[in-house]
């Protein structure tokens, strides 16, 4: 904010708060929104400790949020906030395309949803629409999470089954790890596979992966 601006300009701009635990992204985020006449970024968080704590100091219009955080993620960090907060509006970003995350972010109460590589062209407009009241998910993830309403859902124990399978388990292994029946595991593959309408075990992993209900970080 410039020393000389009046306090009837700052309150007409949108205010923005931005996290995100990579300062190179806040950076681009702050530089990108200086650009803005209407937007004006009132803070920087690098964890969700720090955004509850500066989202109750500024109030702000809109929150940027990234989903993937160490410690306490974007999703909960954003469910803190609105549990204290209930109207408050957080736009979700992530460099993730599937549509799980978006899903669980929207569930969660997110009001808008943005791909990383999508922040240069799209993030402001985002912020406004948001502003305005409505919802922004871009049209490649909205695709994606009407296609995903014909999947089931991996309940808990089948997503912890897949993803050491992701991780080259065997279902011996998988057992043995998990402390269950290696028939157990053969039982919640059987509807893994059923509920991806996946071939074998690869293409569930593969599937998962690309949805966003896994990850091998």
């Amino acid at each position: 904010m410039l020393p000389t601006e009046s306090p009837i300009l700052q309150a007409s701009r949108i205010s923005v708060l931005a996290v995100d635990d990579h300062p190179l992204l806040r950076e681009g985020i702050a530089s990108m929104l200086g650009e803005a006449g209407d937007i004006h970024l009132v803070a920087q968080a690098a964890n969700g400790h720090e955004a509850i704590e500066l989202y109750r100091l500024h109030r702000p219009d809109v929150t940027l949020m990234d989903i993937q955080m160490p410690g306490m993620s974007g999703i909960e960090t954003l469910i803190e906030i609105r549990r204290e907060f209930p109207k408050a509006r957080l736009i979700m970003l992530t460099v993730y395309r599937g549509e799980t995350q978006a899903r669980d972010a929207i569930k969660a109460g997110a009001s808008g949803y943005l791909l990383k590589s999508m922040v240069q062209k799209e993030l402001r407009d985002a912020i406004r629409l948001v502003h305005g009241g409505q919802r922004y998910i871009p049209a490649e993830i909205a695709a994606q999470l009407a296609n995903s309403m014909a999947y089931e859902d991996l309940s808990p124990a089948e997503i912890e089954v897949l993803q050491l399978v992701a991780s080259g388990f065997s279902n011996k292994r998988v057992a043995a790890a998990l402390s269950i029946p290696e028939e157990t595991v053969k039982s919640r593959m059987k509807s893994i596979l059923s509920k991806l309408s996946a071939n074998d075990r690869t293409h569930a992993v593969i599937l998962a992966l690309k949805r966003g209900i896994i990850d091998v970080s």
